[in-house]
């Protein structure tokens, strides 16, 4: 079974037993994960899009890890002006395994 999910204004295409990065989420290493929103729900048959029974879908995870990605550098730059600024940022994310596809 495959699913699309939100989940920090992003969406995630997802089968059981993938690991995936989402933007940070509450719980600890081990913790049980919910996502209440699935978009898109397919299995043997014709695939589910109606909001109606994707309202009933959920899909279930384990939280792995949290941590942050790599840096990532932003520069400003104008020339001839003596203006250079550097910054670098680091984007926390949680890597959580699908464990459970359901359909009510």
């Amino acid at each position: 079974m495959e699913a699309v999910i939100a989940s920090g204004g992003k969406q995630y295409r997802v089968k059981e037993g993938q690991v995936i990065r989402v933007e940070r989420l509450p719980g600890e290493k081990g913790a049980t994960v919910e996502f209440r929103e699935v978009r898109y729900l397919k299995g043997e048959g014709e695939p589910i899009v109606d909001a109606g029974r994707l309202t009933k879908a959920r899909v279930l995870g384990q939280v792995l890890t949290q941590g942050k990605a790599r840096k990532v550098l932003v520069v400003k730059f104008k020339r001839r002006k003596n203006y250079r600024r550097r910054k670098g940022h680091r984007q926390a994310f949680t890597a959580v395994r699908i464990t459970k596809i359901e359909v009510a």
